[in-house]
């Protein structure tokens, strides 16, 4: 057997294919951090994350043979990522009424910023690491799927948006239209939850 090491990707697929099966974990280890946050952005669970993490992994396995090369090898891992993700909140009974794409409205839907006084500071030195991080999980959570999909694909990911386009199958419009959207809704999001008007903080009283 080759050595993996300094091995290119596209030799890497070609080695697994001829059966060195042993491989395939050598090609995918780069982007388990990218699977899981992908899953994690969109279920907003941990154990769903973990579990359709590892299910992306043996259906990636499984359907190797059908990857032709003509994008990146990340973006068709993402694809199916994005995939698994759908497929489990179809089955969740919570989502049964929340349509996963919204296509009557589609893109020509309009969102207005809510004007915060204090928007363009949030004040993140105020809260501890871990707090900051819930605000950021919970604001994210608050957005509907599609711009939940786009927002983690882009910012989080760092996709551009030509992958983040052919992960999702929408044309590079839809893309830059949904960021846009999502990160003012994030933006007033995230707002809430730092000024103490989230539902979390709601809750308490």
């Amino acid at each position: 057997m080759r050595q993996a090491a300094n091995t290119s990707e596209p030799e890497l697929i070609a080695q697994v294919l001829a059966g060195e099966k042993e491989l395939f974990h050598e090609l995918i280890r780069p982007y388990e951090r990218m699977v899981y946050l992908t899953l994690f952005s969109i279920m907003r669970n941990e154990t769903e994350a973990e579990d359709g993490a590892q299910e992306t992994v043996i259906s990636a396995y499984r359907h190797l043979a059908s990857f032709r090369g003509d994008a990146k090898f990340s973006t068709w891992l993402i694809q199916i990522t994005i995939n698994e993700a759908r497929q489990r909140l179809r089955k969740d009974r919570k989502h049964l009424y929340e349509p996963l794409d919204e296509p009557q409205k589609g893109d020509a839907d309009q969102y207005v910023p809510k004007d915060f006084a204090d928007s363009r500071e949030i004040p993140s030195e105020a809260l501890q690491r871990k707090e900051l991080r819930d605000a950021l999980v919970r604001a994210l959570a608050s957005l509907p799927q599609k711009y939940r999909e786009v927002l983690s694909l882009r910012d989080i990911e760092h996709l551009t948006s030509k992958e983040t386009a052919q992960a999702l199958g929408l044309t590079l419009a839809n893309v830059k239209t949904r960021l846009l959207r999502a990160r003012l809704q994030m933006r007033d999001a995230l707002a809430l939850e730092l000024t103490g008007a989230g539902p979390a903080s709601r809750s308490e009283y």
